[in-house]
């Protein structure tokens, strides 16, 4: 049978397994929101190139 100390040991041990699984999950986050950013960024310079095709395309439209 299982004594309290048994109890207390294993609730430890499960802690101390947690707060890795917890700092695993946080560094996979902050890579994750790294990541975002970059694509973000990466976006935002999609952005003028659209706007500069489409104005071109009403000038070689235009001129037709």
């Amino acid at each position: 049978m299982a004594t309290a100390k048994d109890a207390l040991s294993a609730i430890e041990t499960h802690e101390k397994e947690c707060k890795l699984i917890y700092k695993s999950i946080d560094a996979r986050l902050e890579a994750g929101s790294k990541k975002f950013d970059k694509l973000e960024m990466m976006l935002w310079g999609v952005y003028p190139f659209i706007l500069a095709t489409v104005i071109a395309a009403k000038f070689i439209w235009a001129k037709k």
